[in-house]
């Protein structure tokens, strides 16, 4: 389908609602700073009204497996964190980081290309490329930056995009920012992908998917997406941020667990989940693709440079993966674990043996009253409903770590179990 990205998206994460806005009139004589209170109140109760406004509940402690929150000082376990090798307060990450904190400094006040290269931010460059076995890698703020800054720079009005319907919000603000002709295909689809790939002529074809998709914990068919890149001679990108140093056998990602490294064209990815929990994105790739975007690409060219603290925080997780799995297998132990137990409980886990654990429920209600009723049992999790996920498909979405130790995990189950049955979700 050709689209516009500019009309709605039915992208999970980017399902934006269409509130009913009140058809009234806001006075013209009044002050503009009044008419924006007037204008934005009204939008909020709108948001409220729909039950989607997004509270922030407050941590009192790092992130870890166990934290404590605002009114409480108990500590509960946290199951909802994208900490995935349960490094944001390791002890060894958090000294590495201090110490190059208090040798290069709080910050660069420049962006790249003035004065805000060091020589920790090429260092932590080069480990990235050598992590996935690419010839360089480009930093940037966030991975959302990096996938803002990839599309516009290298594609022009006679290439084509091909995005999966349900790829995330980054990547669709990315590919609004291009010039070139945008294809969606539903979602993991390959047929659909192939009639859009025999039907363009396009001067540079991409192809464009997430690694992993977050809400349902499910996996590209990257295997066959690399196929059908061949046959229609077609680039291959991948954002693998719910997926870098902890999935696949030595945590490289989607490619490796489909034994097809190297495969793919270019990947995106970040700092801000396994790799230490800090920020940081980043795309890794061919080196002319790399000299290119560090000349071109918008978000890295106008954007301060990452912090020394936070280059330190990535480059020690990535030194611990280069030497060592443990942590890597032991996430995958404990998604084994979680998800048998829960299937054989009775309960629906989405998704393919990733951590990302959605629990289906199907109920907007009962998901907020069963993610409510864990957090008495000590258990921190949250339920997920339309418009973030389908109507009829709401869940708790539960992320398992290497932190988490084997009670933990059980604790978890237990109260899952607990809960399913006085809610009448399992028998």
């Amino acid at each position: 389908m050709l689209m516009d990205f500019f009309e709605f998206e039915k992208g999970l994460e980017y399902n934006f609602i269409r509130f009913a806005l009140r058809r009234r009139q806001y006075s013209s004589a009044a002050p503009a700073n009044a008419q924006l209170r007037e204008i934005l109140s009204d939008q909020l109760n709108g948001i409220r009204d729909a039950g989607t406004f997004k509270s922030e509940r407050v941590i009192t402690s790092s992130q870890s497996t166990q934290i404590t929150v605002e009114g409480s000082n108990e500590k509960i376990l946290n199951f909802c964190a994208n900490n995935y090798l349960g490094l944001a307060n390791n002890p060894d990450v958090v000294n590495y980081s201090h110490n190059v904190l208090e040798k290069y400094g709080a910050g660069l006040s420049s962006v790249r290309f003035i004065c805000g290269t060091q020589d920790i931010h090429k260092n932590l460059e080069k480990k990235l490329a050598q992590f996935h076995g690419r010839e360089d890698t480009i930093l940037y703020a966030s991975c959302f930056d990096a996938n803002a800054g990839l599309f516009e720079a290298i594609l022009s009005g006679e290439d084509a995009v091909f995005s999966d319907e349900l790829n995330h919000a980054s990547i669709i603000d990315g590919i609004r920012l291009c010039r070139a002709q945008k294809y969606r295909y539903k979602h993991r689809d390959m047929n659909d992908l192939k009639n859009l790939l025999e039907t363009s002529k396009a001067r540079m074809k991409l192809i464009v998917t997430d690694g992993v998709f977050s809400m349902d914990g499910n996996i590209a068919p990257l295997k066959d997406i690399v196929a059908l890149a061949k046959e229609y001679n077609a680039l291959t990108f991948i954002d693998e941020c719910h997926a870098t140093g902890f999935f696949g056998k030595t945590g490289r990602g989607t490619e490796e667990y489909y034994n097809i490294t190297g495969s793919v064209d270019i990947i995106n990815s970040t700092l801000g989940k396994a790799l230490g929990g800090a920020a940081g994105g980043y795309t890794t790739g061919p080196k002319e693709l790399v000299t290119f975007l560090r000349q071109k690409s918008r978000p890295y060219l106008f954007s301060n440079s990452l912090p020394p603290a936070v280059v330190a925080t990535g480059t020690k997780v990535i030194d611990m993966l280069l030497t060592s799995n443990e942590l890597t297998e032991k996430v995958q132990t404990n998604t084994q674990r979680f998800r048998s137990a829960m299937t054989k409980a009775g309960f629906t886990i989405s998704g393919e043996n990733h951590p990302i654990c959605p629990v289906m429920l199907g109920d907007a209600r009962l998901a907020s009253a069963f993610a409510d009723e864990m957090l008495k049992r000590g258990i921190y999790v949250i339920g997920f409903s339309y418009p973030v996920v389908p109507k009829g498909k709401a869940r708790i979405r539960v992320q398992i770590s290497a932190s988490h130790s084997t009670a933990d995990i059980d604790h978890a189950i237990a109260a899952f179990v607990d809960v399913g049955k006085s809610l009448k979700v399992i028998h």
